[in-house]
């Protein structure tokens, strides 16, 4: 029967088949993420979301690095499996095969060098995550001086990097990292002048930076208000970590800075002063819209 040369082969790709289900089941061997030991709840630190998106990214590198030969093999497999079976060699479909698994080389390694981008792109953001983060923990001062940093607080649909709560008000910190180009000489352009609604970087601008900080203000000014009844003073703050910030068109509502001072930034800032009762308010609501965030408790009472 004729329909036998066709099916007869597929025997060659079961054990292709097989490594296939194990790569599948191992993708998420490499898993960062911790849970609390009292609540199980996940623990979630300075620039968690990235940590777990690149999580994420590297799974998908295993993936495409580990089922890329496979499937890349496959078509080979099965033509060999046709010439045992085959009566006679047909040339055009052998041809066929070869040029299917160079396509699937091409598009394995275009997916390679998309995952070894998209990893590179994380890295950077998580580490201006880091540094960031790094730079509030300067905010330890006495019992009688209460500080606490949240990280990676929810929203509806996005999270907010940092939030900042002191005795004088209440800081949304957003962290942006971007590539700094290189100029003819290979020195690094690092200027970057800021607009009202757009950042001017060099060789391109964006909007979004400063589109996204301000919407997160606005959010957390408006939850908290509802949530504590009263008005609270929030400021945005857009972090760039390791560019030189040009601000003489700065827009007056969002402080747009390297992030080398910002600890400096928030303690010298008096939007206005909070009573104690709701400074603790406020505490209490941040910690019940993050019931999994692991907030950097910063002198004052325990969280």
């Amino acid at each position: 029967m004729a329909w036998l040369e066709y099916l007869l082969p597929l025997i060659f790709l079961f054990p292709l088949a097989a490594m296939a289900v194990i790569v599948v089941a191992l993708r998420n061997l490499h898993d960062a993420r911790v849970s609390s030991p009292f609540d199980a709840h996940p623990l979630r630190g300075p620039g968690q979301a990235l940590r777990d998106r690149l999580d994420n990214a590297f799974a998908g590198l295993f993936l495409d690095g580990a089922l890329g030969p496979i499937v890349v093999l496959a078509p080979m497999v099965y033509g060999m499996g046709r010439m045992l079976f085959a009566d006679s060699q047909n040339w055009l479909e052998w041809s066929l095969y070869g040029g299917l698994s160079t396509a699937l080389v091409l598009i394995c390694c275009l997916r390679l060098i998309r995952d070894f981008q998209r990893i590179r792109r994380l890295k950077l953001g998580l580490a201006c995550e880091l540094a960031v983060g790094q730079e509030l923990q300067r905010l330890v001062r006495p019992e009688t001086h209460p500080f606490f940093i949240f990280h990676d607080i929810p929203a509806d649909t996005y999270t907010i990097d940092h939030v900042a709560v002191t005795p004088h008000g209440v800081f949304v910190i957003e962290t942006r990292a971007r590539i700094q180009p290189l100029d003819a000489r290979g020195v690094p352009q690092s200027q970057v002048a800021v607009e009202p609604n757009r950042l001017r970087f060099p060789g391109w601008s964006e909007r979004k930076p400063l589109l996204k900080t301000r919407q997160a203000t606005t959010w957390l000014h408006q939850w908290l208000s509802r949530e504590c009844g009263t008005e609270v003073p929030v400021v945005g703050i857009l972090a760039l970590p390791g560019w030189n910030i040009e601000s003489r068109e700065a827009p007056v509502d969002i402080q747009v800075v390297d992030g080398d001072r910002l600890a400096d930034l928030i303690t010298q800032t008096r939007l206005a002063p909070l009573p104690d009762e709701l400074h603790e308010h406020i505490n209490q609501a941040l910690m019940r819209r993050g019931t999994h965030l692991l907030p950097a408790h910063i002198a004052g009472p325990s969280l």
